[in-house]
């Protein structure tokens, strides 16, 4: 085999038209994540993108949107009581996970403003 994978580049969460704003808000400003310039070609898609450690993720338009609720990001944080410290005094609603693995991973959820899941987690 001549071609081997290096890892993932970025993830892509759908969002509806007109997302701009509220994305920048929730990714940027209450996560902290830099935003990240699109290439002039692709800016007339809408959307945006975002820089989380050393991937990126793309909050892209999508027609006819609806939030994936299951399907899920997850990202992995260092202080994730930090984190969730942090979310919960910004009124977003985190969903502590109390799945078997406890012993070596806490984690939680949340949903972004266009109501699509994502974990954050942090290994024990």
């Amino acid at each position: 085999m001549t071609y081997h994978f290096l890892g993932i580049d970025h993830v892509q969460l759908a969002a509806p038209e007109g997302c701009e704003t509220a994305a920048r808000h929730f990714y940027n400003g209450l996560l902290g994540w830099p935003e990240i310039p699109k290439p002039e070609a692709l800016k007339k898609r809408g959307g945006v993108w975002f820089q989380c450690g050393t991937h990126q993720v793309h909050i892209g338009i999508q027609k006819q949107f609806v939030p994936a609720t299951k399907a899920h990001p997850a990202f992995q944080v260092k202080n994730l009581d930090e984190l969730r410290s942090h979310l919960i005094q910004k009124n977003i609603q985190v969903i502590d996970d109390e799945a078997r693995m406890l012993e070596v991973v806490k984690r939680f959820y949340i949903n972004d403003p266009f109501g699509n899941r994502i974990e954050f987690l942090e290994w024990l």
